[in-house]
């Protein structure tokens, strides 16, 4: 049998940092003098930070110069973290802790591949931290999802073959970019924006230890 290797995104997969993500960059835009609504906040799942502020921008028809730019990427960088300071174990999403303590009890090499360069912070203040064999995240990799990059990077750290990986995504770049790592897709949201995953659920709760154990075997 291949050993099977499990890459799981972090924001809105593990934990729901998305709402402090929203609320910095609601900041910002409201200092940049413009609302930024949580329809707009769809559009930065998985998106690097860099990426998000262009976007940002663009909502708000706000022209910056580098140096702008990068006083504002920081500035919002700092308000997240001030968010994020007080996270703790309640943040963790339904059943998490279960599917990787399965994982773990079964030996099986797990991996965080997120766009967040905040991902080692999350995880220890979550006490998550020591189920992962590996972490990459926006410190590690150039290329943001749907490039294939960071599912690509775990596999290579887990010792794993990227076609018998499986990833757990909440994000339809993330789904692409499993599936353009050629690996095997789990949405966790909702199925219909999730839909080129090749398995769907709402949640950690919706995903029983057969299905796991089958993935295991496949």
């Amino acid at each position: 049998m291949n050993t099977k290797g499990f890459i799981f995104d972090l924001d809105g997969v593990i934990v729901d940092t998305a709402k402090y993500h929203y609320l910095a960059w609601k900041k910002l835009a409201n200092h940049l003098g413009f609302e930024f609504t949580e329809t707009h906040n769809e559009l930065f799942k998985g998106v690097s930070r860099k990426r998000c502020l262009e976007i940002l921008l663009d909502i708000g028809s706000v022209n910056a110069t580098k140096e702008q730019f990068d006083t504002w990427m920081v500035e919002k960088n700092i308000d997240y973290l001030k968010y994020i300071e007080k996270m703790d174990a309640s943040e963790i999403l339904p059943d998490v802790p279960k599917i990787l303590e399965f994982l773990k009890k079964n030996k099986l090499p797990i991996a965080l591949g997120s766009a967040s360069k905040n991902a080692q912070p999350i995880l220890e203040k979550v006490g998550l931290l020591h189920y992962f064999d590996a972490i990459v995240d926006g410190n590690n990799v150039t290329k943001a999802k749907p490039d294939p990059e960071v599912f690509l990077l775990a596999a290579k750290q887990l010792g794993v073959k990227p076609e018998n990986c499986i990833v757990f995504e909440d994000a339809v770049a993330g789904i692409e970019a499993a599936n353009n790592a050629n690996m095997t897709s789990v949405g966790i949201g909702d199925a219909q924006i999730l839909n080129e995953a090749k398995f769907n659920f709402k949640n950690f709760t919706k995903i029983d230890i057969n299905f796991l154990t089958r993935l295991i075997h496949a």
